[in-house]
Protein backbone atom coordinates (compact mmCIF):
# COMPACT_ATOMS: atom_id res chain seq x y z
CA UNK A 1 0.00 0.00 0.00
CA UNK A 2 1.38 3.23 -1.07
CA UNK A 3 2.03 5.59 2.08
CA UNK A 4 -0.30 8.19 2.47
CA UNK A 5 0.58 12.18 3.15
CA UNK A 6 0.74 12.70 6.68
CA UNK A 7 1.71 15.23 9.18
CA UNK A 8 1.25 15.85 12.72
CA UNK A 9 1.52 19.54 14.93
CA UNK A 10 1.00 20.34 18.47
CA UNK A 11 -0.78 23.02 19.72
CA UNK A 12 -2.61 25.09 22.92
CA UNK A 13 -6.32 24.84 22.11
CA UNK A 14 -8.00 28.36 23.51
CA UNK A 15 -10.57 27.47 25.89
CA UNK A 16 -13.77 28.98 25.98
CA UNK A 17 -12.85 31.71 28.73
CA UNK A 18 -9.33 33.30 28.97
CA UNK A 19 -7.09 31.19 30.76
CA UNK A 20 -3.11 31.71 30.34
CA UNK A 21 -3.13 28.01 31.10
CA UNK A 22 -4.37 25.90 27.85
CA UNK A 23 -4.83 22.01 26.80
CA UNK A 24 -1.71 20.96 24.80
CA UNK A 25 -3.85 19.12 21.62
CA UNK A 26 -2.40 17.26 18.98
CA UNK A 27 -3.51 16.97 15.27
CA UNK A 28 -3.00 14.69 13.01
CA UNK A 29 -3.61 15.42 9.40
CA UNK A 30 -4.10 11.72 6.55
CA UNK A 31 -4.79 12.49 2.79
CA UNK A 32 -5.81 16.16 4.03
CA UNK A 33 -8.64 15.12 6.67
CA UNK A 34 -7.53 16.33 10.35
CA UNK A 35 -8.01 14.57 13.76
CA UNK A 36 -7.73 16.58 16.60
CA UNK A 37 -7.03 15.19 20.10
CA UNK A 38 -6.14 16.29 23.90
CA UNK A 39 -2.58 14.99 25.40
CA UNK A 40 -4.10 15.63 28.71
CA UNK A 41 -1.13 17.93 29.25
CA UNK A 42 -1.60 21.62 30.13
CA UNK A 43 0.95 24.47 29.42
CA UNK A 44 1.14 28.30 30.15
CA UNK A 45 0.69 30.11 26.69
CA UNK A 46 3.39 32.57 27.51
CA UNK A 47 6.28 29.38 27.58
CA UNK A 48 4.76 28.13 24.25
CA UNK A 49 6.88 28.23 21.14
CA UNK A 50 4.54 27.31 18.37
CA UNK A 51 6.83 27.34 15.68
CA UNK A 52 8.98 24.76 17.50
CA UNK A 53 5.62 23.22 18.79
CA UNK A 54 7.64 23.02 22.47
CA UNK A 55 7.49 24.39 25.67
CA UNK A 56 10.18 27.47 25.90
CA UNK A 57 12.76 27.05 28.44
CA UNK A 58 15.21 24.41 30.28
CA UNK A 59 13.09 24.13 33.56
CA UNK A 60 12.26 20.81 34.74
CA UNK A 61 8.64 21.01 33.47
CA UNK A 62 9.57 21.98 30.17
CA UNK A 63 11.85 19.19 29.46
CA UNK A 64 9.45 17.00 31.29
CA UNK A 65 6.74 18.10 28.79
CA UNK A 66 9.38 17.99 25.43
CA UNK A 67 9.95 14.41 26.15
CA UNK A 68 6.95 13.87 26.63
CA UNK A 69 5.59 14.88 23.29
CA UNK A 70 8.49 13.59 21.91
CA UNK A 71 7.58 10.22 22.64
CA UNK A 72 4.20 10.56 21.95
CA UNK A 73 5.68 11.79 18.29
CA UNK A 74 7.63 8.68 18.01
CA UNK A 75 5.09 6.09 19.37
CA UNK A 76 2.91 7.44 16.23
CA UNK A 77 5.52 7.27 13.48
CA UNK A 78 6.16 3.66 15.13
CA UNK A 79 2.53 2.67 15.21
CA UNK A 80 2.02 4.37 11.10
CA UNK A 81 5.19 2.35 10.28
CA UNK A 82 3.40 -0.88 11.55
CA UNK A 83 0.24 -0.19 9.83
CA UNK A 84 1.74 0.44 6.56
CA UNK A 85 3.76 -2.56 6.87
CA UNK A 86 0.77 -4.89 7.28
CA UNK A 87 -0.60 -3.46 4.42
CA UNK A 88 -3.60 -1.25 6.77
CA UNK A 89 -5.41 1.33 5.34
CA UNK A 90 -3.69 4.67 7.27
CA UNK A 91 -5.94 7.17 8.62
CA UNK A 92 -6.33 10.44 10.92
CA UNK A 93 -8.71 7.96 13.08
CA UNK A 94 -6.33 5.30 13.53
CA UNK A 95 -3.24 7.38 14.72
CA UNK A 96 -5.37 9.44 17.02
CA UNK A 97 -6.55 5.82 18.30
CA UNK A 98 -2.80 5.46 19.59
CA UNK A 99 -2.43 8.70 21.41
CA UNK A 100 -5.73 7.80 23.18
CA UNK A 101 -4.15 4.21 24.11
CA UNK A 102 -6.77 2.30 22.24
CA UNK A 103 -4.30 0.82 19.27
CA UNK A 104 -4.51 -2.51 20.90
CA UNK A 105 -7.73 -2.71 22.14
CA UNK A 106 -8.49 -5.80 19.62
CA UNK A 107 -4.81 -6.97 19.48
CA UNK A 108 -4.79 -8.98 22.70
CA UNK A 109 -5.11 -13.17 21.53
CA UNK A 110 -6.93 -13.78 24.68
CA UNK A 111 -9.55 -10.72 24.48
CA UNK A 112 -10.51 -11.41 20.80
CA UNK A 113 -10.74 -15.07 21.67
CA UNK A 114 -13.58 -14.08 24.66
CA UNK A 115 -15.17 -11.89 22.35
CA UNK A 116 -15.60 -14.61 19.82
CA UNK A 117 -17.13 -17.26 22.43
CA UNK A 118 -19.64 -14.60 23.79
CA UNK A 119 -20.34 -14.44 20.30
CA UNK A 120 -21.19 -17.87 20.10
CA UNK A 121 -22.94 -18.44 23.07
CA UNK A 122 -25.42 -15.87 22.27
CA UNK A 123 -26.20 -17.29 18.74
CA UNK A 124 -26.26 -20.62 20.53
CA UNK A 125 -29.56 -19.31 22.76
CA UNK A 126 -30.95 -18.76 19.61
CA UNK A 127 -30.12 -21.96 18.06
CA UNK A 128 -28.00 -20.45 15.89
CA UNK A 129 -25.14 -23.24 16.93
CA UNK A 130 -25.33 -25.88 19.85
CA UNK A 131 -24.71 -25.42 23.03
CA UNK A 132 -21.65 -28.16 22.60
CA UNK A 133 -20.05 -25.78 20.36
CA UNK A 134 -20.01 -22.81 22.44
CA UNK A 135 -18.42 -25.12 25.41
CA UNK A 136 -15.96 -27.04 22.53
CA UNK A 137 -14.73 -22.93 21.98
CA UNK A 138 -14.59 -22.20 26.00
CA UNK A 139 -12.53 -25.28 26.63
CA UNK A 140 -10.19 -24.51 23.45
CA UNK A 141 -9.51 -20.59 24.70
CA UNK A 142 -8.99 -22.29 28.38
CA UNK A 143 -6.14 -24.35 27.06
CA UNK A 144 -5.29 -21.53 25.15
CA UNK A 145 -4.63 -19.53 28.01
CA UNK A 146 -3.22 -22.14 30.14
CA UNK A 147 -0.64 -22.82 27.76
CA UNK A 148 0.33 -18.90 27.83
CA UNK A 149 0.76 -19.10 31.33
CA UNK A 150 2.64 -22.44 31.45
CA UNK A 151 4.90 -21.17 28.49
CA UNK A 152 5.52 -17.51 28.30
CA UNK A 153 4.01 -16.50 32.13
CA UNK A 154 1.62 -14.14 30.74
CA UNK A 155 -2.16 -13.77 31.06
CA UNK A 156 -3.00 -12.51 27.01
CA UNK A 157 -0.46 -12.10 24.20
CA UNK A 158 -0.48 -9.60 21.33
CA UNK A 159 -1.40 -11.14 17.94
CA UNK A 160 1.93 -9.65 16.52
CA UNK A 161 3.54 -11.77 18.74
CA UNK A 162 2.27 -15.15 17.53
CA UNK A 163 4.44 -17.14 15.02
CA UNK A 164 5.06 -20.93 13.75
CA UNK A 165 7.38 -21.47 17.10
CA UNK A 166 4.03 -20.52 19.45
CA UNK A 167 1.61 -23.01 17.16
CA UNK A 168 4.65 -25.62 16.84
CA UNK A 169 4.58 -25.11 21.08
CA UNK A 170 1.12 -24.94 21.56
CA UNK A 171 0.45 -28.58 19.57
CA UNK A 172 3.33 -29.91 21.85
CA UNK A 173 2.03 -28.70 24.99
CA UNK A 174 -1.95 -30.16 24.09
CA UNK A 175 -0.35 -33.44 23.52
CA UNK A 176 2.18 -33.74 26.50
CA UNK A 177 0.71 -31.56 29.07
CA UNK A 178 -3.36 -31.74 28.22
CA UNK A 179 -2.46 -35.71 26.96
CA UNK A 180 -4.71 -34.96 24.27
CA UNK A 181 -4.76 -37.53 21.32
CA UNK A 182 -3.98 -36.55 18.03
CA UNK A 183 -7.41 -35.64 16.49
CA UNK A 184 -7.98 -33.74 19.97
CA UNK A 185 -5.16 -32.25 19.44
CA UNK A 186 -6.30 -31.05 15.73
CA UNK A 187 -9.62 -29.77 16.34
CA UNK A 188 -8.39 -27.25 19.42
CA UNK A 189 -5.93 -26.23 17.06
CA UNK A 190 -8.60 -25.88 14.61
CA UNK A 191 -10.89 -23.69 16.91
CA UNK A 192 -7.82 -21.47 17.93
CA UNK A 193 -7.30 -21.01 14.20
CA UNK A 194 -10.56 -19.53 13.52
CA UNK A 195 -9.59 -16.94 15.85
CA UNK A 196 -6.60 -15.95 13.89
CA UNK A 197 -8.41 -16.21 10.43
CA UNK A 198 -11.02 -13.60 12.25
CA UNK A 199 -7.96 -11.20 13.44
CA UNK A 200 -6.62 -11.10 10.00
CA UNK A 201 -9.94 -10.68 8.72
CA UNK A 202 -10.54 -7.49 11.08
CA UNK A 203 -6.91 -6.22 10.13
CA UNK A 204 -5.21 -6.88 13.62
CA UNK A 205 -2.60 -9.05 11.59
CA UNK A 206 -1.99 -9.39 8.31
CA UNK A 207 0.18 -13.05 8.23
CA UNK A 208 -1.29 -16.07 9.26
CA UNK A 209 1.19 -18.03 11.35
CA UNK A 210 -0.33 -21.30 11.06
CA UNK A 211 0.63 -20.99 7.00
CA UNK A 212 3.63 -23.45 7.63
CA UNK A 213 1.70 -25.94 10.41
CA UNK A 214 0.64 -29.00 8.55
CA UNK A 215 -0.54 -32.04 10.38
CA UNK A 216 -3.20 -34.74 9.55
CA UNK A 217 -5.98 -36.46 11.57
CA UNK A 218 -6.28 -40.05 12.30
CA UNK A 219 -8.66 -41.71 10.47
CA UNK A 220 -11.24 -43.38 13.24
CA UNK A 221 -11.31 -46.74 13.63
CA UNK A 222 -14.41 -47.68 15.91
CA UNK A 223 -15.88 -50.23 14.57
CA UNK A 224 -19.79 -50.48 14.91
CA UNK A 225 -21.43 -53.99 16.19
CA UNK A 226 -22.00 -56.54 14.42
CA UNK A 227 -25.22 -58.67 13.30
CA UNK A 228 -24.38 -61.36 16.05
CA UNK A 229 -23.53 -58.91 18.53
CA UNK A 230 -26.91 -56.74 18.19
CA UNK A 231 -28.84 -60.54 17.89
CA UNK A 232 -27.15 -60.93 21.53
CA UNK A 233 -28.27 -57.47 22.53
CA UNK A 234 -31.68 -57.67 21.53
CA UNK A 235 -32.28 -60.64 23.35
CA UNK A 236 -30.96 -60.00 26.56
CA UNK A 237 -32.65 -59.97 29.45
CA UNK A 238 -31.76 -57.47 32.38
CA UNK A 239 -33.11 -57.41 35.90
CA UNK A 240 -32.98 -53.99 36.54
CA UNK A 241 -35.37 -51.55 34.34
CA UNK A 242 -33.10 -48.74 33.95
CA UNK A 243 -30.33 -51.18 31.51
CA UNK A 244 -33.52 -52.59 29.70
CA UNK A 245 -34.74 -49.05 28.78
CA UNK A 246 -30.80 -48.12 27.66
CA UNK A 247 -30.59 -51.07 25.70
CA UNK A 248 -33.73 -50.15 24.36
CA UNK A 249 -32.82 -46.87 23.42
CA UNK A 250 -29.51 -47.64 22.40
CA UNK A 251 -30.95 -50.29 19.76
CA UNK A 252 -33.80 -47.41 18.60
CA UNK A 253 -30.67 -45.93 17.43
CA UNK A 254 -29.06 -48.77 15.86
CA UNK A 255 -32.16 -49.00 13.40
CA UNK A 256 -32.39 -45.38 12.63
CA UNK A 257 -28.87 -43.77 13.12
CA UNK A 258 -30.09 -41.08 15.16
CA UNK A 259 -27.71 -39.23 17.31
CA UNK A 260 -27.77 -39.17 21.14
CA UNK A 261 -28.91 -35.73 20.78
CA UNK A 262 -31.28 -36.22 17.90
CA UNK A 263 -33.05 -39.04 19.77
CA UNK A 264 -33.21 -37.30 23.05
CA UNK A 265 -34.88 -34.69 21.82
CA UNK A 266 -36.89 -36.76 19.57
CA UNK A 267 -40.91 -35.30 19.53
CA UNK A 268 -43.77 -37.26 18.68
CA UNK A 269 -44.82 -34.81 15.92
CA UNK A 270 -41.46 -35.49 14.04
CA UNK A 271 -43.03 -39.32 13.69
CA UNK A 272 -44.87 -38.90 10.35
CA UNK A 273 -46.41 -40.71 7.18
CA UNK A 274 -43.88 -40.88 4.58
CA UNK A 275 -44.62 -40.48 0.72
CA UNK A 276 -44.84 -44.05 1.19
CA UNK A 277 -47.54 -44.47 3.50
CA UNK A 278 -45.22 -45.85 6.01
CA UNK A 279 -43.84 -44.28 9.66
CA UNK A 280 -40.45 -42.11 8.75
CA UNK A 281 -38.75 -40.06 11.00
CA UNK A 282 -38.82 -36.42 9.60
CA UNK A 283 -36.79 -33.87 11.61
CA UNK A 284 -33.31 -31.67 11.74
CA UNK A 285 -30.34 -32.88 13.05
CA UNK A 286 -29.53 -30.61 16.22
CA UNK A 287 -25.89 -30.33 15.61
CA UNK A 288 -25.90 -29.29 11.28
CA UNK A 289 -29.82 -28.24 11.39
CA UNK A 290 -29.46 -30.62 8.22
CA UNK A 291 -32.76 -32.17 7.13
CA UNK A 292 -32.99 -36.11 8.00
CA UNK A 293 -35.71 -38.16 6.83
CA UNK A 294 -35.62 -41.95 7.89
CA UNK A 295 -38.15 -44.47 7.45
CA UNK A 296 -38.67 -46.24 10.60
CA UNK A 297 -37.92 -49.99 10.58
CA UNK A 298 -40.18 -52.44 11.99
CA UNK A 299 -37.75 -52.87 15.40
CA UNK A 300 -37.53 -48.88 15.59
CA UNK A 301 -41.34 -48.94 15.96
CA UNK A 302 -41.64 -51.75 17.98
CA UNK A 303 -39.64 -50.23 20.57
CA UNK A 304 -41.74 -46.66 19.97
CA UNK A 305 -44.64 -48.48 20.91
CA UNK A 306 -43.47 -50.12 23.99
CA UNK A 307 -42.62 -46.57 25.20
CA UNK A 308 -45.49 -44.17 24.26
CA UNK A 309 -47.29 -44.30 27.27
CA UNK A 310 -43.72 -43.81 30.01
CA UNK A 311 -44.42 -41.10 31.90
CA UNK A 312 -41.22 -39.55 30.74
CA UNK A 313 -42.37 -39.49 27.40
CA UNK A 314 -46.07 -38.19 28.30
CA UNK A 315 -44.07 -35.17 30.22
CA UNK A 316 -41.72 -34.29 27.51
CA UNK A 317 -43.87 -35.32 24.90
CA UNK A 318 -41.05 -37.33 23.60
CA UNK A 319 -40.47 -40.48 21.37
CA UNK A 320 -38.32 -42.18 24.62
CA UNK A 321 -37.23 -41.55 27.73
CA UNK A 322 -33.38 -40.78 27.27
CA UNK A 323 -31.51 -40.05 30.21
CA UNK A 324 -28.14 -37.82 30.23
CA UNK A 325 -25.51 -38.58 27.97
CA UNK A 326 -23.21 -39.08 30.61
CA UNK A 327 -25.75 -41.85 32.41
CA UNK A 328 -26.44 -43.30 29.20
CA UNK A 329 -22.82 -44.00 28.50
CA UNK A 330 -22.49 -45.32 31.94
CA UNK A 331 -24.97 -47.87 31.71
CA UNK A 332 -23.73 -49.04 28.14
CA UNK A 333 -20.89 -50.21 29.76
CA UNK A 334 -22.52 -51.80 32.06
CA UNK A 335 -24.69 -53.50 28.95
CA UNK A 336 -21.49 -54.18 27.54
CA UNK A 337 -20.45 -56.62 30.67
CA UNK A 338 -23.30 -58.25 30.92
CA UNK A 339 -23.26 -59.31 27.66
CA UNK A 340 -19.62 -60.29 27.69
CA UNK A 341 -18.42 -58.12 25.20
CA UNK A 342 -14.71 -57.39 24.70
CA UNK A 343 -15.29 -53.90 23.65
CA UNK A 344 -17.32 -50.90 25.35
CA UNK A 345 -20.56 -49.42 24.18
CA UNK A 346 -21.59 -45.71 23.36
CA UNK A 347 -24.33 -43.66 22.05
CA UNK A 348 -22.39 -42.97 18.89
CA UNK A 349 -21.56 -46.93 18.45
CA UNK A 350 -24.99 -47.05 17.53
CA UNK A 351 -24.65 -45.01 14.84
CA UNK A 352 -22.40 -46.31 12.86
CA UNK A 353 -24.43 -49.51 13.49
CA UNK A 354 -26.71 -48.49 11.23
CA UNK A 355 -24.28 -46.97 8.47
CA UNK A 356 -22.64 -50.53 8.36
CA UNK A 357 -24.34 -53.50 9.94
CA UNK A 358 -27.69 -52.35 9.00
CA UNK A 359 -28.05 -50.52 6.33
CA UNK A 360 -24.62 -50.80 4.01
CA UNK A 361 -24.45 -54.50 4.85
CA UNK A 362 -27.46 -55.05 3.46
CA UNK A 363 -27.57 -53.44 0.23
CA UNK A 364 -28.65 -50.28 0.75
CA UNK A 365 -26.76 -47.63 -0.97
CA UNK A 366 -24.06 -45.02 0.36
CA UNK A 367 -25.61 -41.76 -0.84
CA UNK A 368 -28.90 -42.80 0.71
CA UNK A 369 -27.97 -43.90 4.29
CA UNK A 370 -25.45 -40.66 3.71
CA UNK A 371 -28.93 -39.05 3.46
CA UNK A 372 -30.25 -40.60 6.70
CA UNK A 373 -27.40 -39.82 8.49
CA UNK A 374 -27.38 -36.17 7.52
CA UNK A 375 -24.24 -36.12 6.63
CA UNK A 376 -23.12 -33.21 4.12
CA UNK A 377 -20.77 -35.41 1.99
CA UNK A 378 -19.84 -38.81 1.26
CA UNK A 379 -16.77 -38.83 2.72
CA UNK A 380 -18.49 -38.41 6.41
CA UNK A 381 -20.74 -41.55 5.63
CA UNK A 382 -17.46 -43.52 4.73
CA UNK A 383 -15.74 -43.23 8.34
CA UNK A 384 -18.98 -44.66 9.20
CA UNK A 385 -19.00 -47.30 7.14
CA UNK A 386 -16.81 -50.08 7.92
CA UNK A 387 -17.71 -53.45 5.80
CA UNK A 388 -17.76 -56.32 8.45
CA UNK A 389 -15.70 -59.13 8.05
CA UNK A 390 -18.58 -61.58 6.48
CA UNK A 391 -19.17 -59.14 3.28
CA UNK A 392 -15.61 -59.11 2.55
CA UNK A 393 -15.42 -62.64 3.25
CA UNK A 394 -18.58 -63.41 1.03
CA UNK A 395 -17.28 -60.76 -1.82
CA UNK A 396 -13.74 -62.60 -1.84
CA UNK A 397 -15.25 -65.96 -2.12
CA UNK A 398 -16.67 -64.96 -4.88
CA UNK A 399 -14.08 -63.84 -6.61
CA UNK A 400 -11.97 -67.07 -5.59
CA UNK A 401 -14.45 -69.13 -7.92
CA UNK A 402 -14.58 -66.88 -10.71
CA UNK A 403 -10.49 -66.94 -10.83
CA UNK A 404 -10.60 -71.27 -9.88
CA UNK A 405 -13.00 -71.17 -13.05
CA UNK A 406 -11.24 -69.19 -15.33
CA UNK A 407 -7.40 -71.44 -14.27
CA UNK A 408 -9.35 -74.49 -14.88
CA UNK A 409 -11.46 -74.28 -18.44
CA UNK A 410 -11.08 -78.18 -19.74
CA UNK A 411 -13.42 -79.46 -16.67
CA UNK A 412 -15.16 -81.64 -18.04
CA UNK A 413 -19.10 -80.29 -17.89
CA UNK A 414 -20.45 -82.87 -17.08
CA UNK A 415 -18.42 -83.00 -13.99
CA UNK A 416 -18.82 -79.07 -12.96
CA UNK A 417 -22.84 -79.61 -13.24
CA UNK A 418 -22.96 -82.58 -10.81
CA UNK A 419 -20.32 -80.76 -8.43
CA UNK A 420 -22.77 -77.41 -8.84
CA UNK A 421 -25.71 -79.23 -8.52
CA UNK A 422 -23.68 -81.13 -5.07
CA UNK A 423 -23.03 -77.22 -3.75
CA UNK A 424 -26.76 -76.31 -4.35
CA UNK A 425 -28.34 -79.49 -2.63
CA UNK A 426 -25.79 -78.61 0.81
CA UNK A 427 -26.76 -74.94 0.78
CA UNK A 428 -30.71 -76.04 0.38
CA UNK A 429 -29.69 -77.76 3.65
CA UNK A 430 -28.61 -74.93 5.17
CA UNK A 431 -31.18 -72.74 4.64
CA UNK A 432 -33.90 -75.84 6.08
CA UNK A 433 -31.09 -76.15 8.74
CA UNK A 434 -31.01 -71.89 9.56
CA UNK A 435 -35.06 -72.08 9.41
CA UNK A 436 -35.53 -74.66 12.10
CA UNK A 437 -32.61 -72.85 14.58
CA UNK A 438 -33.40 -71.74 17.39
CA UNK A 439 -31.34 -68.45 16.79
CA UNK A 440 -32.16 -68.25 13.34
CA UNK A 441 -30.84 -65.08 11.54
CA UNK A 442 -32.66 -63.63 8.63
CA UNK A 443 -29.43 -62.26 7.40
CA UNK A 444 -27.61 -65.32 7.48
CA UNK A 445 -30.64 -66.75 5.16
CA UNK A 446 -29.59 -63.83 3.18
CA UNK A 447 -25.79 -64.54 2.72
CA UNK A 448 -27.03 -68.30 1.96
CA UNK A 449 -30.00 -67.25 -0.63
CA UNK A 450 -27.17 -65.21 -2.24
CA UNK A 451 -24.71 -68.18 -2.77
CA UNK A 452 -27.27 -70.03 -4.06
CA UNK A 453 -28.03 -67.81 -6.55
CA UNK A 454 -24.83 -67.54 -7.85
CA UNK A 455 -25.05 -71.25 -8.00
CA UNK A 456 -27.94 -71.58 -10.15
CA UNK A 457 -27.02 -68.81 -12.37
CA UNK A 458 -23.66 -70.67 -13.37
CA UNK A 459 -25.63 -74.00 -13.98
CA UNK A 460 -27.97 -72.19 -16.55
CA UNK A 461 -24.93 -70.68 -18.05
CA UNK A 462 -23.53 -74.48 -18.44
CA UNK A 463 -26.74 -75.82 -19.31
CA UNK A 464 -27.63 -73.11 -22.06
Amino acid sequence: MLESSYGMTFFLKTPRKPNDMRMVYARITVDGRPKDTSTNQKWDIKRWDQKTERAIGNKEDARVLNSFLDLLTSKIVQYKTELLSMGKAITSEKLISCINGKEDRHNKVLQEFAEHNTEIETLAKIGEFAIATATRYNTALSHVKDFMMFKYKVDDMDFKDLDFEFIKDYDFYLRTERKCNNNSTLKYISNFKKIIIRAIDKEIISTDPFRQFKKKRTKPTKKPITSDQLHILENRSFSSERLTIVRDIFIFQCYTGLAYIDVYQLQKSEIQRGIDGEWWIISNRQKTDASTKIPLLPKAIEIMKKYENDPLCLQRNSVLPVRSNQKTNEYLKEIATLCDFDFQLNTHKARRTFASTITLKNGVPINIVKEMLGHANISQTEEYAITEELSIGLEMKQLKQKLAALENPKEDSIQMLARLKMELTEIEGKITGAENSPSFDITELKDIESQMSILRNRLLERTG
